[in-house]
């Protein structure tokens, strides 16, 4: 099996799954019970949040959730009403997480004045029009990090001091949030200053049903579930010990050494994407050619990512073709494959129709290999020039 669809899960850290397991049948207790059991899982949370926690800019902290679109909810939905009685716009990107744009398409039926920034042909957010948007109306801006479809860095830092500039210049508040579920993990998020930060622990080889956001000190948000008052009143409810603890400990082994790990995962994408182009035809990139691993790298592309579109054939087929040889891609946003027409990043993009419709997301994660890359690159030059053959033929 060759698994390239990292981008919609990663496989579990082999320590991850074996943690849970143990936390699980040793670590039952509620966390909120005053006697010993309830102790000793509070003492799994607090080490699992102190290692989250190691991987965000110091002075914050984290509230745990049950996912990445928990979060971006969160972020947007008690961001926003926070800060209502200032102003009521929202500023965030075409190529947003559905998490995002749905979210704000709620706002917006409740009376919120939302901007949706363009991009460049490479899927880059321009900053030129978030400047001429600020105004003292603005109380929220959304950027995601990475792109999910594309891999495209986006400019998160810069943009990031002109709004607090902005917010300075004019006595207001504006925070700042970006979703940075593709990007953990691989772009160092420490030395950053945005208020918001949306994680995703199955995105970095830890379990499902688990992520978290990112408060800078001084963000104070309204509680988003209430009730019991778990997560420092931020959000309600019994924790999942077992997640937490596999969401921790993923998120240090992720954060481990990134520098190396990124080199690794830059060659075999470079290998792969260099392949590709010399043994088919009529083929071109969906983002940015450039590989950057940092935030001052902005339009160029994650090295886990790499969108491809094939002229002359559906993504879809081809994804189901390389399948049967245990190749694993994707067309796109797997939180979003089940909506029909045409990608929404690509077509921001400028993409036409039958660009994207052939388009495949390969997404690489730290268990690919080059020598998978070979068997991949071999099986669908094979794939494509078959439906290339047989398209002829109508």
């Amino acid at each position: 099996m060759i698994y390239l669809d990292n981008s919609s899960t990663t496989k579990q850290f082999s320590e991850v799954t074996r943690l849970m397991a143990d936390v699980a049948e040793n670590n039952f207790g509620n966390p909120s019970s005053l006697h010993q059991l309830g102790y000793e899982s509070s003492n799994v949370l607090r080490k699992a949040i102190a290692q989250i926690d190691a991987c965000f800019p110091s002075g914050g902290r984290t509230i745990v959730t049950s996912c990445g679109t928990e979060s971006d909810n969160m972020a947007l939905v008690s961001g926003s009403a926070k800060l209502k009685r200032q102003g009521r716009k929202i500023i965030t990107t075409a190529v947003e997480h559905p998490a995002v744009l749905r979210t704000v398409e709620r706002l917006k039926e409740e009376g919120w004045d939302i901007v949706l920034l363009p991009v460049d042909k490479e899927g880059t957010s321009s900053i030129e029009a978030l400047e001429a948007e600020l105004d003292e109306n603005t109380v929220l801006v959304s950027i995601m990090t990475v792109n999910n479809e594309t891999g495209t860095i986006q400019p998160v830092k810069k943009a990031c001091t002109m709004v607090h500039n902005f917010a300075k210049e004019h006595g207001t508040r504006i925070f700042f949030h970006t979703d940075g579920v593709q990007a953990f993990g691989k772009i160092d998020l420490r030395n950053s200053d945005f208020d918001l930060i949306s994680i995703s622990a199955h995105k970095f080889h830890g379990p499902k049903g688990i992520g978290a956001l990112y408060m800078k000190n001084g963000v104070n948000l309204p509680p988003f579930i209430m009730g019991g008052g778990q997560e420092r009143g931020f959000r309600s409810g019994t924790e999942n010990v077992p997640g937490i603890a596999g969401m921790g400990l993923a998120a240090q082994m992720s954060c481990t050494d990134m520098d190396e790990k990124n080199k690794k995962l830059s060659e075999v994408n470079n290998y792969l994407y260099n392949g590709l182009k010399a043994n088919i035809k009529d083929i071109f990139i969906n983002g940015p050619e450039t590989i950057g691993t940092s935030l001052d790298e902005p339009g160029s592309r994650c090295p886990s990512l790499l969108n491809i579109s094939f002229e002359g054939v559906r993504g879809e087929v081809l994804l189901h073709t390389l399948e049967q040889d245990e190749i694993y891609v994707s067309t796109g946003s797997a939180c979003h494959s089940n909506n029909t027409g045409d990608s929404h990043v690509l077509t921001a993009m400028g993409r036409k129709h039958k660009e994207i419709e052939g388009a495949v997301r390969f997404s690489l994660g730290q268990f690919n290999t080059v020598e998978e890359m070979d068997v991949a690159i071999d099986r669908t030059a094979k794939a494509v020039e078959r439906f290339r053959r047989l398209g002829s033929f109508r």
